[in-house]
């Protein structure tokens, strides 16, 4: 069974989506929508598929207002839907490799003992080949990879998104206690449907020519 959409599907939704602007507060995510868009981010490839962030769902409106001043101001971080925040595990060390070989192990019913050659490579590439800022930026990009597999689904379904690294990021930490769950916030994500008056929906994409973006060898 095919679960292909067609290429006019897929270039026009992404040619539908932008990053919106105004969202309309009154419109909410259903909860079966809202269930698949999260396990989009579930399924979001990562390096070594270790997964090293969490995507922190911000559902309390008093708290997004909150966090509207420390996202300079930004009205879609309360305005949307959903707010979420990828955030990275700040203290990714040999238990949580150890905790994911048992996992595969599980999965895919493999004895742990035939894991041994690729946990020693995550150890000795992210555990020990890395120090503790040179593991931050790794897992940084493993969250930015989940916000483009976020934003990708969210147009399939024809849902709004607006990514912002416009914000304070101590800021957010202190206000939903992030470094207590041992995360750091790194980037967000405004998720819901866009207002009649966002006049940014309307607005061309501007985009570099393909010969200057795509390069064939």
């Amino acid at each position: 069974m095919s679960h292909a959409i067609t290429r006019e599907q897929l270039i026009g939704n992404l040619n539908w989506r932008y990053a919106t602007k105004q969202f309309d507060p009154a419109r909410k995510i259903s909860p079966q929508d809202w269930a698949a868009l999260e396990e989009s981010i579930i399924l979001t490839p990562s390096s070594f598929g270790l997964q090293p962030i969490a995507a922190v769902v911000v559902n309390d409106s008093a708290v997004k207002e909150k966090l509207v001043a420390a996202s300079y101001n930004q009205r879609q971080v309360a305005d949307a839907s959903h707010l979420v925040v990828f955030s990275i595990k700040t203290n990714v060390t040999e238990a949580d490799v150890n905790a994911f070989i048992k996992l595969i192990s599980e999965k895919r019913g493999v004895p742990a003992e035939a894991l041994e050659g690729y946990r020693g490579m995550m150890i000795g590439s992210i555990i020990k080949g890395m120090d503790d800022a040179a593991r931050r930026t790794w897992a940084a990009k493993q969250a930015y990879i989940a916000l483009g597999q976020l934003m990708a689904s969210a147009a399939m379904l024809n849902i709004d998104v607006c990514p912002i690294e416009g914000f304070s990021p101590a800021a957010y930490d202190a206000t939903l206690n992030l470094a207590h769950k041992g995360l750091a916030a790194t980037v967000v994500a405004a998720i819901g449907y866009r207002a009649q008056t966002d006049g940014y929906a309307k607005l061309p994409k501007v985009r570099l020519p393909k010969e200057q973006i795509i390069v064939h060898l």
